[in-house]
């Protein structure tokens, strides 16, 4: 179908040439020579633009625009004006014109307006397209040739980007493309890790920064008596969720630094944001607290130190004499208590803010069925999360920290996965629960689907008895029992998971924001 367009002027018999090169680029074009006219002709028939001349006898192209907003509120209006007085500018995008261009216009001016304001998403969506296919060799081949973590940093920025840039897109089979190239990375990544990880954890001159000393090495640079800093460490925040929320934290403030990290194996609150926190890992966590250290079989609230551990760490840091308070939100009720009481901690050197959001949408998306249907890819997945900091009382406390100079550190424990394709373990009563990782001393399971550690205490990892040993799943698995198996599977396929090996669980945002002047 014909694009149709409306060219409202008084003069328009002297653009018929506009007209005729318009029409030859397709665009349909009605004519009329006063707005009065042209209203009588909307009131009957639609068009994809209108044009209007700003100055015109009788009733003014400025003075028409609200009466065309009453009768088609959403065709968008270009004025074309002889004026570059800025008043009269103000006036018409108060008015709500989509465009407005200066006489004596070109041609191509006015075809560029039109392909700005009906082609854009067309032409931005194919210059997309030919872009990613372009792209898409380049990382297939970076992925062959990768060798260190920052290489692996790199691809899963670049498989982000291209996925954020691709969402939009109606064609589905470019989002099949994306996915397998994602699973095709974390395929290859769970080899490297399996290679790597455990000499990391002895010779941090050839490693990534690591849950337990990003405190040490990305937080504490930030921290003084003259600069406050307010670190929110949001639960289960992958990157890609990051790069879709930074677009509102910019708004108050400017990105410092962008860094990734690693989490430790297991990708796993108790495990990931406890050594966060404590500046140690687990073994040496549990050596050193004993009675508060409980392993994933014991009962109990196994994050309930985390001020504790931090305090702690900040001693031996040599910043034991800093002010310090922490707040762990886990309902709206409590987020809007803090924001309320943001005077009260404001002149501390740290302040500190877990969020628990994006895990607690995590688990409803397994738990509740509507959330469930809510969210149903990746893609959803952060809209709702985006849609949540939007109208968040942590944004409220955002803002008030810009408005008093405070620097923020926004970061997580580690990502998540949506799980795809169960892979049978067997186990004894006394293995843990978890779906992408487990501890026991009896597994039984596929080797070709895990990553298996016998011998717990070399990956610096506690067990719970002489026998344990852990299994972490790769890719986009999830570890399911024998017993009750295909409701198991019914259960937990296509839901989000963490505790394995993936780029989205493992490699996660540290982001360093400075308030706007």
């Amino acid at each position: 179908m014909p694009i149709k367009i409306l060219w409202v002027d008084d003069e328009i018999d002297l653009l018929k040439p506009h007209i005729l090169f318009l029409e030859k680029k397709g665009y349909e074009t009605a004519t009329c020579n006063n707005a009065t006219d042209a209203l009588e002709i909307l009131e009957n028939e639609n068009f994809d633009a209108i044009l209007i001349d700003e100055n015109m006898p009788g009733l003014s192209g400025l003075e028409a625009l609200p009466k065309i907003k009453e009768i088609r509120p959403n065709v968008p209006v270009i004025m074309v004006t002889k004026s570059e007085e800025e008043h009269i500018m103000e006036d018409a995008i108060g008015k709500h014109i989509a465009d407005y261009l200066i006489k004596p216009v070109n041609p191509n001016q006015v075809l560029l307006s039109l392909k700005k304001l009906l082609d854009s998403s067309k032409i931005i969506s194919e210059k997309t397209v030919i872009n990613y296919q372009q792209e898409f060799r380049n990382i297939a081949m970076d992925m062959m040739n990768a060798r260190d973590y920052e290489d692996w940093q790199e691809i899963y920025k670049k498989l982000v980007y291209w996925e954020l840039e691709l969402e939009n897109i109606e064609d589905t089979g470019l989002v099949d493309i994306i996915e397998n190239q994602k699973k095709d990375a974390n395929a290859a990544f769970f080899k490297f890790i399996e290679r790597n990880y455990q000499d990391w954890l002895f010779d941090e001159d050839d490693a990534p920064i690591l849950s337990y000393n990003v405190f040490k090495k990305l937080v504490k640079p930030h921290i003084s008596k003259e600069e406050k800093v307010l670190l929110i460490v949001v639960d289960n925040l992958r990157y890609d969720q990051w790069k879709t929320i930074e677009p509102i934290f910019n708004k108050y403030y400017n990105q410092e630094k962008e860094n990734l990290y690693y989490s430790i194996l297991p990708s796993a609150t108790q495990y990931a944001r406890n050594a966060l926190f404590s500046g140690m890992m687990p073994l040496d966590i549990e050596k050193k607290y004993p009675e508060i250290w409980l392993n994933d079989t014991e009962e109990g609230n196994k994050n309930m130190h985390e001020k504790e551990f931090l305090a702690d760490q900040l001693k031996r840091l040599g910043m034991g004499d800093i002010s310090m308070n922490y707040f762990k939100i886990l309902n709206s009720d409590f987020e809007k208590k803090i924001a309320d009481e943001f005077n009260n901690y404001k002149n501390n050197d740290l302040n500190v803010i877990v969020y628990n959001f994006i895990d607690i949408l995590s688990h409803a998306k397994t738990d509740n069925r509507i959330i469930g249907e809510i969210i149903r890819d990746d893609k959803t997945y952060r809209s709702i999360t985006k849609h949540w900091f939007e109208n968040s009382y942590l944004m409220d406390i955002v803002k008030k920290c810009a408005q008093e100079g405070i620097k923020i550190v926004v970061t997580t424990d580690h990502g998540t996965i949506f799980v795809k394709e169960p892979t049978k373990v067997i186990g004894d009563k006394e293995s843990s629960t978890n779906l992408r990782y487990k501890l026991g001393k009896q597994l039984q399971y596929d080797p070709k689907d895990v990553l298996a550690i016998d011998q717990p205490e070399k990956f610096l990892l506690p067990k719970v008895n002489v026998t344990s040993k852990y299994i972490f799943a790769k890719e986009n698995l999830f570890l399911t029992y024998p017993k009750n198996y295909n409701h198991f599977v019914n259960y937990y396929k296509d839901t989000y998971q963490h505790g394995g090996i993936s780029l989205e669980e493992i490699i996660i945002p540290l982001v360093v924001l400075t308030p706007k002047k």
